[in-house]
């Protein structure tokens, strides 16, 4: 039995015909195993080219580096009977962090000589298997020294072919723990803190006295539980009883690698605390020494937990360290990555990797104290300080939750003055938004901005944007249904209907389609709300803008004003003194009169005054025997398309006088104090939202679908073709509760005659073509804007930082800088 680690290097080592290919084909895929003979071939088209041989070992050593990094296992099948071979790969191990284990077969001299000598590619004689059978021997005696983690040496033809491999996982592989976790900082001795913090985050005592959740959480500590504090033997008998228990789990801290030496008679610096942990010890029983020593000792550098989502390390670890080991994976766990200068407080200087993170998986940890738990690039560090006088804190996990409790009193005074955040929360930097960025969402897929269109959306944002303090959502683009076969239409809802039945979706909501501009109402009930919430002390109380994050008019104080006053039933319903809606402001010609005068309404008065004195013509033209038929037909059918084309537009426009004639249709609840209500159902929206009682709010009529039913579809399709016959734009149709993947949130069908202002008046004309037009950019980024903006609300909810919030809906401003087809 050969155990190997399921991420490693194996290095296979015998003399040509010891069966290492045979063996390779029988225990892994083709595609793990690099043969140097294959490497060969590759690089002059015969694998028993000797000349090729430098060449082939620098292919396959490139190879087998790329796989490595990609964190592939990887088999390396050649001789490797010498040291310098062996210690090569050893190397390119180390240099990816990963371990590397040996596989030796060792066969007698005889059988590999009759082996290659039924191979008619194998014409070197007898001498080159007794050379490398000697450079074997040599070898064996010393190969455990080499560097590999194991060596597991074969010997004779039975027992290679009898060996069975396995695969162990990484120690820090604990991806089948899912939570929900309690993520728990920097302890450092302060148990009544600790106990005081299990009791909030719900933590009760069993029926047998150990800790236990009622709902079954595991608690996670990120080191340094020892050192400094008043009681570290406490929290030490706590935490390791959790563990035994199985209701926890700890990663080794900088300061437990330190009392262990010191405990082991090891020299070290007697420093930082450690002496009040050895005072502490020395009063204790030897037995519970020796437990905790080798509690301590066994503790490894890091965890991968929830499929790989979750990774903790006590002082936080860079994406390309996960699940790796090595002596420097485990230094930057303890200690994190430092410059190799110390500050003037002769500590070292931290190189801040938070800053350039960009990786998948949320990273939590500690050992850099500050006076609050901050995000940075899905990274949060939990030492707020406790036994400086701080807080001890803890992260709930999923829920992305921070609990804390203050400490009872300052236990150790600091070498330097606790650390503050980098920056201030509400400060936004343009190194936030600036270049090529990632921006993890908990709703899907990180998402990639590309450096040119965030330099499109820095331009909007900067020279035309509302108080970007305000600017806490931005709404997702809408993509249109599959384009609709029936006769004379483009969009049509049984392709809507289709698409979510075959998502998985039973139940729809149809809402209609109000032909406005899409509007964001962010709204506080007084200014001293929005100076506490949102950091805006200039006296207003709120702010309306586009889906773009322009105001809509050069003052909108009086909107907010009366909008407020409307939403006055919503404070009590909520219990929130703010909230944000997603709504439309109608009418269009409010926002969109230049847009009007200028496209549609020029090309309706053009083709009115034209197209009549076209058609006398014509008529005049067959009165007199010309065989103008055709075109007469024609230039009819384009008048009266050019009739409705107006009649279309001219719908969505009437008169206002500033705020008179204004009207406002909310029909989403974004976000409250505590919660991301975007996610509720959307019955809950509607029902809601039907509690505004003002001539300002407009309702947004609709009606659930249930999909498994006919009947219920055909309704839905009779209102929208009743609305879209009464000069309706349309409707959207959405999943009636959240659905999770990538599931349209909403998807608009438009009606024929709306449809005919998007692409002209005789576009009927021209179905056929139409109906190639194509939607696939424009449901992406319809996914995954709509994932970025419930990634801004929930962290607006969640309390976190100005600039994190802004970080998503700046994301979502650069993707609408991606060409696509205005029309869809």
């Amino acid at each position: 039995m050969i155990s190997v680690p399921e991420l490693s290097l194996v290095v296979l080592i015998g003399v040509s015909g010891s069966g290492k290919s045979t063996f390779a084909a029988r225990h892994f895929k083709p595609t793990q195993v690099i043969s140097s003979d294959f490497c060969r071939g590759l690089v002059s088209d015969d694998e028993n080219d000797q000349s090729a041989t430098p060449a082939a070992f620098d292919l396959l050593h490139h190879i087998v580096g790329v796989r490595l990094a990609r964190g592939l296992f990887t088999v390396v099948d050649a001789t490797n009977v010498q040291y310098a071979a062996r210690k090569s790969l050893i190397e390119l191990a180390r240099r990816h962090d990963v371990l590397c284990d040996a596989i030796v077969l060792d066969v007698p001299e005889e059988v590999a000589v009759e082996r290659n000598a039924v191979r008619p590619d194998r014409d070197f004689g007898r001498g080159v298997v007794v050379r490398q059978r000697k450079d074997l021997r040599r070898s064996l005696s010393r190969i455990s020294h080499d560097g590999f983690r194991r060596v597991h040496v074969l010997r004779g033809v039975d027992e290679i072919d009898g060996a069975l491999i396995t695969y162990e996982k990484a120690w820090s592989d604990r991806t089948e723990l899912t939570g929900p976790f309690d993520i728990i900082g920097d302890v450092h001795g302060c148990r009544a803190e600790l106990e005081a913090l299990l009791g909030r985050l719900g933590w009760r005592r069993g029926p047998e006295g150990g800790l236990a959740h009622p709902e079954g959480r595991t608690a996670v500590f990120v080191g340094d539980l020892v050192d400094r504090g008043p009681d570290t033997p406490g929290v030490l008998r706590l935490v390791m009883d959790m563990v035994e228990a199985g209701t926890a789990i700890c990663v080794a801290g900088n300061h437990e690698q330190k009392l262990v030496r010191a405990l082991g008679g090891r020299k070290v610096r007697v420093a930082h605390g450690l002496q009040e942990s050895l005072d502490q010890l020395a009063g204790q029983p030897p037995e519970f020494v020796a437990r905790a020593r080798a509690f301590m000792d066994g503790l490894i550098s890091h965890y991968r937990l929830d499929g790989g989502r979750l990774v903790v390390a006590h002082a936080g670890l860079k994406e390309a360290y996960h699940g790796r080991a090595s002596g420097r994976v485990r230094a930057f766990a303890l200690y994190g990555d430092t410059t190799g200068e110390t500050d003037e407080y002769g500590l070292p200087v931290r190189y801040p990797w938070a800053d350039d993170y960009r990786g998948r998986a949320m990273v939590v940890y500690g050992h850099t104290p500050t006076t609050r738990p901050e995000w940075v690039n899905n990274t949060i560090c939990l030492d707020t300080g406790c036994v400086f006088g701080g807080h001890l804190t803890a992260l709930r996990y999923p829920e992305r939750q921070i609990v804390q409790v203050p400490a009872e009193k300052v236990w150790y005074e600091p070498a330097k003055p606790l650390g503050a955040p980098a920056r201030d929360p509400g400060m936004l930097d343009i190194n936030d938004v600036a270049g090529t960025r990632y921006v993890e969402t908990r709703f899907g897929a990180r998402v990639k901005v590309m450096e040119e269109n965030a330099a499109a959306a820095l331009e909007v944002m900067s020279r035309f944007a509302v108080d970007p303090r305000w600017l806490v959502y931005l709404p997702p683009t809408m993509a249109p249904p599959e384009t609709s076969q029936l006769d004379g239409y483009l969009e049509h809802p049984h392709e809507a209907f289709e698409e979510f039945a075959a998502a998985g979706v039973r139940e729809v909501v149809c809402e209609e389609k109000h032909m406005g501009s899409r509007a964001v109402a962010v709204l506080a009930r007084t200014p001293e709300v929005a100076a506490a919430r949102f950091g805006v002390s200039d006296g207003s109380a709120g702010a309306v803008y586009t889906r773009t994050g322009r105001p809509f008019f050069a003052d909108t104080a009086p909107l907010v004003a009366r909008l407020r006053e409307a939403c006055e039933p919503l404070w009590a319903e909520l219990g929130s003194d703010w909230v944000v809606l997603d709504c439309e402001l109608l009418p269009w010609s409010a926002k969109a009169g230049e847009l009007i005068r200028s496209q549609y309404a020029s090309v309706g008065a053009a083709a009115r005054a034209a197209l009549p004195e076209a058609v006398s013509a014509l008529e005049a033209a067959a009165g007199r025997g010309l065989d103008v038929g055709e075109l007469l037909t024609r230039t009819r059918r384009r008048s009266r398309n050019a009739a409705l084309f107006r009649d279309a537009y001219a719908r969505y426009c009437w008169p206002v006088d500033g705020l008179e004639g204004i009207r406002l249709a909310p029909f989403q609840i974004l976000a409250c104090e505590g919660r991301a209500t975007a996610l509720e159902p959307h019955a809950w929206h509607l029902s809601t939202l039907a509690l505004l009682d003002s001539p300002l709010i407009t309702r947004t009529e609709h009606v659930f679908v249930t999909l498994d039913s006919a009947g219920s579809r055909a309704e839905a399709t009779a209102w929208w073709e009743s609305l879209t016959a009464a000069g309706g734009e349309g409707m959207v149709v959405k999943p009636a509760s959240y659905a999770p993947g990538r599931v349209q949130p909403g998807v608009k069908v438009r009606g024929r005659e709306y449809l005919r202002i998007i692409y002209g008046p005789d576009y009927t004309e021209s179905l056929d073509v139409l109906r190639r037009r194509f939607l696939g950019k424009k449901r992406s980024m319809a996914l995954r804007e709509y994932a970025l903006g419930l990634e801004a609300l929930s962290r607006l909810a969640d309390g976190e930082a100005g600039w994190r919030v802004h970080e998503p809906v700046f994301a979502v401003l650069a993707l609408e800088s991606e060409p696509v087809d205005p029309r869809l």
